[in-house]
């Protein structure tokens, strides 16, 4: 674990989250559908990346709370981008799909962000593009903690 107290890590740690929330807000303006929230289009990822999920699973796997991810789910649903079926062992419970639209939709949000995110790479040298691919499955890993 690094220490903060120690100022080269302190120091990385530091410029580790000021590179990736800059990073992440222009990404995000690299929007295919500007109707959906960032809130809308990060739980559409979820379901692409995880499958089918409950909304208490979705509201857990999203950090908000439940009653938040009812609201966020209902708005999508209106949109077409969800559908909500029966859970198969729990009729109480609904399961939340993603729509073909919705894949669509993810798709071409997917590669537009690529294609900038390949055209920022380009400016970078073998040594440092090198780095990056190396560092990528370990920010991946971060994002999932």
């Amino acid at each position: 674990m690094p220490e903060l107290s120690n100022g080269a890590d302190a120091d990385a740690v530091n410029s580790l989250r000021s590179a990736v929330m800059r990073l992440s807000r222009r990404l995000k303006h690299q929007r295919v559908d500007e109707s959906l929230s960032p809130t809308e289009m990060s739980v559409l990822g979820t379901l692409a990346r995880c499958g089918r999920a409950t909304p208490g699973e979705l509201a857990r796997k999203e950090h908000v709370q439940p009653p938040s991810m009812t609201r966020i789910v209902a708005m999508l649903e209106a949109k077409g981008l969800v559908r909500l079926e029966a859970h198969p062992e729990d009729r109480r419970q609904k399961v939340v799909t993603q729509t073909e639209q919705a894949e669509a939709m993810l798709e071409e949000s997917r590669r537009k962000r690529n294609t900038w995110l390949a055209e920022l790479a380009a400016g970078l040298d073998a040594e440092e593009w090198a780095k990056v691919r190396a560092a990528a499955p370990v920010l991946e890993k971060l994002a999932q903690l």
